[in-house]
């Protein structure tokens, strides 16, 4: 397991006498600028020396060479710390490995550190033993307001924001989770746009943010535009959000504040759960973002575990926000956990781990459609904060649904026997009931005139609905969660 890598902890190892370092991250300039940091706190070092494989060390020369550079700083007589930039494409020289193994071991290691600069932690086996890893996560909160301060005086648009009487809040929330170079080409594009605002600039974190979400392929970054308004019934889960926006208020929670940890919605396909993962993210005021068990299984980005890995310290750098795991158990079931050494089961384990232990303020929002499959371990109290159960939507609920369904097509429910379709839309979940919706008005726009209350009609006639034709599934169901869930509706009539 990596260390975190901090000024304080760099400094340390330092000064311990830790030989060989490796930082594995994105940003070459904030692992420098940190370099020199703990450069300049150990007053007896000399100044940061660094080496590229096109300039090797400055003033140095041929020292372009792996091999010549490395040399070059462990024959300094003096202690000094050394950066190496590049260098993960040429580990696999035996020549370089006995070298660096040489010096780990013997004494001239002593005041003298060489940090190689890295994209991801791989070393080869023969070195695996002498390097330390450190891991450079996303800039924080902390350090991303002390970046724009830094660079507020040459921004103008900047000292606007971060004015005496301005909230950094959203800008904050904006940029993070992304280097800080990423922020500063946000900041020259908004720059040369005229009339560019603190609405703009944060627009232009935000497509940055998502490119980023993009480039990894890992996650998705969810264009989150639904109006929370939009979801109709499910009371007890809308009370369970209001509980907590009373008791920690909007402002502490979309600030990553007293976040809970999250929720497992489970029920029937179509009874609103992608939905209402939406509308938290949309009420609380928090970027989503969605993880396919699926890509994680792929193998494109490395085994499950290292995929799933991947994925939670990205959520972490992107905190607060909400994590969307779709359909959780075609990654993660009981089933997978029982194969002993199976990719299930590890992926299991790190994850029921991430969930218990995660510091970051990251709201996990799972949804299953078979949940008997999950293992007990995923369930029990500490992993989830709830765990809803979405049933088919009763009486009240779809007249509701029918009237949200109506008025996003321009047309009035009043104009409407709203109950009647209710009625008759008995065993219909919202997806359904919006599916006769769509398609009455798609048969009055053939027959060039208004929706009217008999094409709603003819196409609830025409639904099939999942109540009849997986009865017994839905029984199923039913059944598992009875004791097991809580109804995310009051409603008893269907």
């Amino acid at each position: 397991m990596s260390e975190p890598l901090t000024v304080t902890g760099l400094t340390r190892m330092v000064a311990a006498g830790f030989p060989l370092l490796l930082v594995a991250g994105s940003s070459e300039e904030r692992c420098e600028t940190l370099l020199q940091r703990a450069s300049q706190a150990l007053r007896n070092l000399p100044e940061l020396r660094v080496w590229t494989c096109t300039g090797g060390f400055a003033g140095v020369a041929g020292s372009e060479e792996p091999l010549a550079g490395v040399r070059w700083a462990i024959e300094q007589a003096s202690p000094g710390l050394f950066l190496f930039k590049d260098f993960e494409h040429f580990w696999e020289d035996p020549r370089l490995q006995r070298l660096l193994k040489d010096f780990a071991r013997g004494r001239r290691a002593a005041g003298k550190s060489l940090v190689f600069f890295a994209g991801s932690p791989n070393l080869p086996a023969g070195l695996e033993r002498e390097v330390t890893v450190l891991e450079q996560s996303l800039p924080d909160r902390e350090e991303l307001q002390a970046w724009l301060i830094a660079h507020r005086e040459r921004e103008p648009l900047l000292g606007q924001l971060l004015g005496a009487d301005a909230d950094p809040a959203p800008l904050l929330l904006a940029a993070q989770g992304l280097e800080l170079r990423e922020v500063e080409q946000a900041l020259r594009l908004v720059r040369v746009s005229k009339g560019a605002g603190a609405a703009e600039l944060i627009a232009a974190l935000h497509r940055a943010k998502h490119q980023v979400i993009a480039r990894t392929g890992i996650m998705e970054a969810v264009d989150n535009d639904l109006d929370p308004g939009q979801v109709g019934g499910m009371e007890t889960l809308k009370g369970w959000m209001e509980k907590r926006e009373r008791a920690f208020g909007l402002a502490g929670l979309s600030s990553g504040e007293n976040l809970p940890k999250g929720v497992l919605l489970m029920g029937i396909s179509g009874c609103g759960k992608s939905l209402f993962v939406k509308a938290i993210a949309a009420r609380w005021h928090l970027p989503l973002f969605r993880l396919d068990m699926a890509t994680v299984y792929a193998g494109t980005f490395g085994s499950p575990e290292t995929s799933l890995r991947r994925a939670c310290r990205m959520a972490e750098g992107l905190a607060p926000c909400v994590l969307w795991i779709d359909e959780i158990e075609a990654g993660i079931s009981s089933a997978g956990f029982k194969a002993e050494g199976g990719a299930a089961s590890r992926v299991l384990g790190y994850f029921l781990t991430w969930m218990q232990e995660k510091r970051a303020p990251v709201f996990v929002a799972a949804t299953a459609n078979a949940i008997e499959m999950l293992p007990a371990e995923l369930l029990r109290k500490g992993r989830f904060d709830e765990i809803f159960y979405l049933a088919l939507p009763g009486l009240a609920e779809r007249e509701e649904i029918f009237a949200i369904h109506l008025r996003r097509r321009g047309l009035d429910p009043a104009a409407f026997q709203v109950g009647m379709l209710a009625h008759g839309s008995k065993g219909f979940s919202g997806a359904e009931i919006e599916q006769a919706v769509a398609s009455a008005c798609f048969e009055a726009l053939s027959r060039q005139r208004p929706p009217i209350q008999q094409d709603l009609m003819e196409a609830i006639g025409r639904t099939v609905p999942l109540s009849v034709t997986m009865s017994e599934q839905i029984k199923k169901i039913e059944a598992w969660a009875f004791k097991r869930a809580v109804p995310a509706s009051k409603s008893a009539e269907r």
